[in-house]
């Protein structure tokens, strides 16, 4: 079960069942299924708390990822994501309406396994974030 929540915004996603049918799917090309994963939408000063009391970083960023799953072929957790970080970041990447997919399918990719440390593993990551969003 795939949900979609907001904190502290007023956010509205649209085309909700098209996305969730994406991401089943994208799950699904990588081997996995989805238990409850919750995409919670949040403004700046939410996610630097998280990232903060969490994580111990004291950065902005536009999501943060907790994996809640017990099973190695599920995927279950909680996705935070600044609305606000976003929608610069389209704007600074020129991405448009992308970015937020591509935030979305980052996560996502993040419970399947997927790091983003190090060179390779960032270049890893974008090449599969680039493959799933050729499916939305």
């Amino acid at each position: 079960m795939i949900t979609f929540l907001t904190e502290d915004i007023t956010f509205g996603l649209k085309e909700k069942l098209k996305h969730k049918a994406w991401l089943k799917d994208t799950a699904k090309a990588e081997g996995f299924t989805i238990g409850e994963l919750n995409y919670i939408f949040c403004s700046d000063a939410y996610l630097l708390d998280i990232n903060q009391k969490y994580l111990g970083h004291d950065t902005l960023t536009d999501i943060v990822t907790f994996d809640n799953s017990e099973d190695p072929k599920m995927i279950e957790g909680d996705i935070f994501i600044s609305v606000e970080r976003v929608r610069e970041n389209a704007i600074k990447f020129d991405t448009g309406d992308s970015e937020l997919k591509r935030v979305m399918v980052h996560g996502l990719l993040h419970l399947a396994g997927y790091k983003d440390k190090d060179k390779a593993q960032k270049e890893l990551m974008r090449n599969k974030e680039n493959e799933h969003l050729k499916n939305i």
